[in-house]
């Protein structure tokens, strides 16, 4: 089908600018930690319901030590660490400032490319890299958001860090995906491989039972399941989709448009400031996010 890839991408953004603005609501409420292990078991039984109700199995026991691992690998990466930093970040900034961060994945992901995959990172991919963090920049700088905000600094690099997360599960999927391997069955390797790893270190020092307790918060607990529902189950669904039909470059770029689609929710339902540098800022961004693999 033509452009299903892209479609499928511009869809995962509007997912994660929704689920973005669910997590951010849950994290302040319950905390980063319940949030991510919460959705992450709401996913998971989600999955495997679609799974069975697709292919008639509960777990694609065929993918191949190969793909298990490079699925395995992007999940634990993706899920269980860039997104635990990723929902800290909602919690500390935001879901607007914390997703135009999110707008370096397709800098990282031309980074990885140029190591992983021999491509070229030519003058003009430079500059679009430039153009990126300017933007980026002038939006978190450009208001005076250092003083008003004092864990600016650290909910940055904890964006950033969610960022990378992402990039590198998107390389990972990528070799997963290979030879046609069907995006829901992929997608429960990765969301399974995630769930495993926190269930691992929440049981290692001992916190599962108290990180669950949190979420007698009804509010909170209804939050974390649409939020479930529309990232880590269609939102990843359509990514995977995305990365399989379109060009890695192409899809990461359309899938980092929801800053833009955040503006707006920021302003009327989170009540933050949106001047016009925040704006300008954030298309200028995403300009370059996108020159970055047209140059």
């Amino acid at each position: 089908m033509l452009y299903l890839g892209e479609g499928a991408a511009l869809l995962t953004s509007l997912c994660w600018s929704l689920n973005s603005v669910c997590f951010t609501v849950a994290g302040r409420r319950v905390g980063s930690a319940s949030v991510n292990l919460g959705r992450l078991i709401m996913a998971w039984l989600a999955m495997v319901v679609v799974h069975l109700v697709v292919y008639g199995s509960l777990f694609p026991l065929q993918a191949g030590g190969a793909r298990l691992g490079w699925l395995g690998v992007s999940g634990l990466i993706g899920f269980a660490l860039g997104d635990a930093v990723l929902f800290e970040a909602f919690v500390l900034l935001g879901a607007r400032l914390t997703m135009l961060l999110m707008t370096l994945s397709p800098l990282f992901s031309a980074l990885l490319a140029w190591v992983f995959l021999g491509q070229s990172l030519s003058l003009p991919k430079l500059l679009a890299m430039a153009i990126t963090l300017g933007g980026i920049a002038w939006v978190v700088w450009g208001d005076g958001d250092s003083e008003a905000h004092p864990q600016l600094r650290r909910g940055i690099l904890l964006g950033i860090g969610g960022a990378l997360g992402q990039s590198v599960g998107l390389l990972c999927s990528k070799y997963g995906l290979a030879g046609g391997f069907p995006p829901i069955s992929a997608n429960l390797i990765r969301v399974t491989a995630g769930l495993v790893g926190l269930l691992l270190y929440f049981g290692v020092r001992g916190q599962i039972r108290t990180t669950l307790a949190t979420l007698r918060d009804g509010r909170a607990t209804d939050f974390i399941g649409l939020g479930a529902l529309t990232g880590p189950v269609l939102g990843v669904v359509l990514s995977l989709v995305a990365i399989a039909k379109a060009p890695l470059g192409v899809a990461a770029t359309l899938m980092s448009l929801s800053p833009i689609l955040l503006l707006p929710v920021s302003h009327f339902v989170f009540k933050e400031k949106v001047g016009g540098h925040a704006i300008l800022g954030t298309l200028l961004a995403l300009a370059g996010a996108a020159a970055l693999f047209f140059v």
